[in-house]
Order: C-alpha cells, then sequence, then structure tokens
C-alpha cells in the first residue's frame, strides 16, 4: 500500500463540485486536492491517492461528495481558517508560526474552526479555548456538508511511534507523553512500531511539498485494530529528508518545508478510513544529524525557531488532539454553523469551492504569499462573498463587519452613490 500524488489538467469549466466527482471517478481513493494554478481555459491540479485499501472502506471518490447546506445558522459568528499544508506560505507555512493570526481570529468570532497546520509548532500550540483542532481532510468533509463535529471535554489518545535505532527518540517521545499527561491531564497510550512504513519527502512539479508513503499497511493495520477503543490517534515516525536539504529549508526563507506535505498525506489517509481525528510529528533521523543541525542553526528565522528548540516536535499535536473535535454523522456543529472562510490569496481546494457554491463569504489574504497561481477573482462569487484583504488585521475587521452585520464597503470612504437600477 502506497500514498502518492497524482497531477491532472482540467478544463476551467470543471472547477464546479459536480464536475469534479465526474473528473475523477475513475481515481481508487483520492484523500486530498489542490488546484496549483489556473489560466483563463485551464486548471492544474494535484491529487493525493492511496492505493489498495479496498479492506479499510475508502471511498472512492467520496472527497468530492458535496452536501449543500439549506440554510445558515446565525446565532453564533463561527469561522474556518485554513493555511494548506505545503505550499511555502509565509504565514504558517514553517512551524506553527500562524498562532498569533489563529489568536487574532479568535477573537473575531465565536469559534475558530482551524487545523494542525495552523497551530502545531513543535512543543508549542497557543490555540484559543474556542479554538477547534481539525485535521484537514475532516475539515474538507465539514465544509462539504458531509460529517458534523462534536465538542469534547477530553480524548483518549493513542500515540504511535516507530521503534528507533537511537532509543533516546523512543524515550523522549515517551517523556513528552508524561509531559501531558502531567500538564493537561492527557489520557494517552504509547505503541512502538515495527517501523516498515517509509516515508519519503519530494516536491510535486509545481512546488507543493509531498512526497510517497511505501508500506502504509503497516500503520493501516494498527489504527484498524484500536480504533474503537481510542478516540484520537497521533503518530511519530521518521521522513526521509537528507540533512542537507533540512539544513537549507532552515536556513533559507524560500524553501518550502519538506515535512508537512507528506504528514498531511498520512493523516487525510487515516481520517479519511477510519473517521478519527489524528495528527503527526516528525522523528529525528540520527543523533548525529540533530546535534549538528543544533549546532549549526544558531539564531534562526523566527518562523522556524519552535523546531530549533525541539528534539521531539510532539507536544503541539497532543494539546491539539486532548480536546479535537470527534465526527459525527448526525447533529454536532455542521457547515451550516459556518459564517466565513479566511484562507491565503490564491488557494482553490475543496473548501473553497464548497463555501463558493454555498454562498459562504471567503476573506482572501494577499499578505500571506504562498506557491499557488490562482486568481480568486475569476470565480464565480457573488456579490459581497468574496473579500480580498492586504493583512489578517483587515481579515479581522472583515470578520467583526459582517458578525455586525454592516456591509465593509458602508465604513470606507469615498462611499459609492446610490443608483436607481433600470432608469434609462
Amino acid at each position: 500500500m502506497r500514498v502518492y500524488t497524482e497531477a491532472v489538467t482540467l478544463p476551467k469549466t470543471e472547477l464546479r463540485l459536480q464536475a469534479l466527482k465526474a473528473a475523477f471517478s475513475s481515481l481508487k481513493h483520492p484523500v486530498r486536492f489542490v488546484v496549483t494554478s489556473s489560466t483563463a481555459g485551464e486548471c492544474s491540479c494535484e491529487i493525493d491517492c492511496v492505493s489498495d485499501i479496498a479492506n479499510y472502506g475508502l471511498p472512492g471518490s467520496g472527497i468530492f461528495d458535496f452536501t449543500p447546506r439549506r440554510f445558515e445558522n446565525t446565532d453564533r459568528f463561527n469561522a474556518v481558517m485554513i493555511v494548506p499544508t505545503g505550499i511555502g506560505a509565509s504565514i504558517g507555512g514553517h512551524c506553527g508560526d500562524a498562532n498569533a493570526v489563529a489568536r487574532l481570529l479568535a477573537s473575531a468570532c465565536d469559534t475558530l474552526i482551524t487545523h494542525p497546520n495552523v497551530v502545531n509548532a513543535a512543543d508549542v500550540n497557543e490555540m484559543t479555548e474556542n479554538a477547534l483542532y481539525v485535521e484537514g481532510s475532516i475539515l474538507t468533509r465539514f465544509m462539504m456538508g458531509r460529517i458534523g463535529l462534536q465538542k469534547v471535554r477530553s480524548n483518549r489518545l493513542m500515540l504511535l511511534m516507530d521503534k528507533h535505532q537511537y532509543k533516546a527518540f523512543n524515550d523522549g517521545a515517551a517523556n513528552v507523553v508524561s509531559v501531558a499527561r502531567v500538564c493537561l491531564g492527557l489520557d494517552c497510550d504509547v505503541l512502538q512500531m515495527p517501523g516498515t512504513t517509509t516515508f519519503t519527502s519530494g516536491y510535486t512539479k509545481a512546488g507543493r511539498a509531498a512526497g510517497e508513503i511505501a508500506h502504509a499497511e503497516e500503520i493501516f493495520e494498527i489504527v484498524a485494530s484500536c480504533r474503537s477503543k481510542y478516540d484520537a490517534i497521533a503518530l511519530t515516525t521518521r521522513i526521509e529528508v537528507p540533512f542537507e536539504l533540512e539544513l537549507k529549508y532552515y536556513k533559507s526563507p524560500d524553501v518550502v518545508n519538506p515535512f508537512g506535505g507528506i504528514e498531511a498525506m498520512l493523516t487525510h489517509s487515516l481520517a479519511t478510513a477510519f473517521d478519527i481525528p489524528c495528527a503527526h510529528s516528525p522523528m529525528a533521523l540520527t543523533l548525529t544529524g540533530t546535534n549538528n543541525l543544533f549546532e549549526t542553526l544558531g539564531v534562526t528565522d523566527p518562523r522556524k525557531a519552535a523546531d530549533a528548540i525541539s528534539r521531539t516536535y510532539l507536544f503541539s499535536i497532543l494539546k491539539g488532539l486532548h480536546k479535537a473535535p470527534r465526527i459525527v454523522h448526525d447533529g454536532g456543529l455542521t457547515v451550516a454553523d459556518v459564517s466565513c472562510l479566511v484562507i491565503p490569496d490564491g488557494c482553490i481546494g475543496l473548501p473553497t469551492l464548497a463555501a463558493l457554491e454555498q454562498d459562504i463569504p471567503v476573506i482572501a489574504v494577499r499578505e500571506n504569499k504562498n506557491l499557488m497561481r490562482n486568481k480568486l477573482e475569476d470565480l464565480p462569487f457573488k456579490p459581497g462573498k468574496l473579500f480580498v484583504v492586504e493583512n489578517y488585521w483587515e481579515a479581522a475587521g472583515i470578520m467583526t463587519a459582517l458578525k455586525a452585520g454592516v456591509s465593509p464597503a458602508t465604513v470606507r470612504r469615498p462611499l459609492q452613490d446610490t443608483v436607481i437600477k433600470g432608469r434609462e
């Protein structure tokens, strides 16, 4: 069993949810979809897929299944914040460096629904009490109207970790679990795996971080065996990244984080197959490499500094999964409760298309530059449903205006004249 990426080019006219389902019906098990670039006539897409998993229940082209909401619940103002993994986002593309932004946006809404890439900062996770930690594929299905989210008081976790040739890394992971038990009151068991699944990081033609996972059946079989006993799954495994590339990433502002893409491929696959919250942290490859990295880095880019002070990168996912909402298929928080979606400008995936088709306002932030080459203004948004802003300060302001029922245009000057339509 392997997890891999396929590239597909589509006519721009097929960039609709119903058309996408038909276009990708031949793919056995797609788990992630992204439009990397688009022109007036066509779209370049990349799809992460899983092979040979019929026994685990992945629903074919099910990621494109869409149940539109019939109404909007306006009792509360709930926002979804997404920073897609592996696209080199200036904010949120490194090591939990969108934590502060998430805290800002959370202050402007009743509930902020976000995903691990936004707040996972190695041993740091500063999500607020009104934030929900939702794995990316679960968040996509939520936006597509396929599931609901049930808030919890706490989850029972299983940590799955590779057996490492250096025992210190396994001991370190166990110690982090102990810290989470003492500080969070976490209920968590630890299982050491043989480590036969291999994770090889790489980049797609579009420059997006991805890679390939081989022999994934080991992890799938373990999760299948313990699914009924646990509410969430944490994973820490080795990812094959050359030391030179890892060092280059930390030293250069232009290199896309090589870890996040393949981590998302794994968690999307598991969450889709087993309907269970999960998150992953990378396990260092060697003691020598880790020591060399620490000695070489010095004072690093603030967006990557959380990695520079950790040896396990693990505590953040334990904290997130501690209260990650459960997946429910009847009731709970649903897409009918979503008031807006906040994304980096240029990002088109299933959540963006789901928002478009359900008239959910989308706030796109230009300052969060990334590799995606799409113009959101070309999509058929209705008037007042797409706001392209310069930064997250403005995004928070738009959210506050929407929450107050104030048209954002009315608080800007000059104010356009009122026009009587139909007058000759």
